[in-house]
């Protein structure tokens, strides 16, 4: 089952080669939720596995992401002991872009007395 979360991306590891075969990379994601007055910040990381190690680079710090992850749980033991673990394992990533009209907003209208059309000041409510 895929999940996706979106948030600001405030740190990417470099590439981490675990063995011949294996490699991952993780980064982190800032995600804010208003609840009334209060404003709760939750850090989420995510890793990379394999090939999908090339969906992220620095060009994607500071940036607001939507990721597609899958939740993995796995269990770990040791000397008898039990452990178990949870990855989120990212494999879509698209950056989210602003509205229109915080990226490219439209300049100011201007008018000086010889541009205004007398339609315009017909309609003036006084």
């Amino acid at each position: 089952m895929a999940f996706e979360i979106s948030g600001k991306v405030i740190d990417i590891l470099p590439v981490n080669q675990v063995s011949d075969k294996f490699k991952k990379r993780e980064f982190v994601i800032e995600r804010k939720e208003t609840g009334g007055s209060a404003v709760f910040i939750d850090y989420i990381k995510f890793q990379l596995l394999q090939d999908r190690c090339e969906l992220i680079n620095e060009s994607y710090l500071n940036e607001d992401v939507k990721v597609t992850c899958n939740i993995k749980g796995n269990k770990w033991e040791r000397d008898g002991k039990v452990n178990y673990f949870t990855n989120l394992d990212a494999w879509k990533l698209e950056r989210l872009k602003q509205s229109e009209e915080t990226d490219n907003p439209a300049p100011p209208r201007q008018f000086d007395e010889t541009s205004q059309d007398v339609s315009e000041l017909d309609d003036l409510p006084f």
